[in-house]
């Protein structure tokens, strides 16, 4: 299993941009989806998840400005990034609990993390 993530860039503060991550391989289904970002110098913090079933939850920081989605068919996972600020500069990590079987557990896995950075 493989999560592939793309999107990144540079961007001027107000700017957006849009994150894909799409997951492959031997997978029988997805749990929750999420973004997570490392700034410079700081822990990985959570950005956004998207369960299978229900409400999507978000930072208080991105709330209002980012928005998740996911794509069940494709195995993809979306994050739309609008008014960007300098402080969203981070790398981005997609993230996803995959069953590869119906006895299987989920299991953790992750994108390779996609830069973002925001100028002022």
């Amino acid at each position: 299993v493989q999560l592939q993530a793309c999107g990144g860039g540079l961007v001027q503060a107000g700017g957006s941009l849009r994150l894909s991550c799409v997951a492959s391989g031997s997978i029988f289904s997805i749990n929750d989806m999420g973004w997570y970002r490392q700034p410079p110098g700081k822990e990985r913090e959570l950005v956004a998840v998207v369960p299978s079933g229900g409400s999507t939850s978000y930072a208080d920081s991105v709330k209002g400005r980012f928005t998740i989605s996911r794509d069940n068919a494709k195995n993809t996972v979306y994050l739309q990034m609008n008014s960007l600020k300098p402080e969203d500069t981070a790398v981005y990590y997609c993230n996803a609990q995959i069953k590869k079987s119906a006895t299987y557990y989920a299991h953790n896995y992750w994108g390779q993390g996609t830069q973002v950075t925001v100028s002022s």
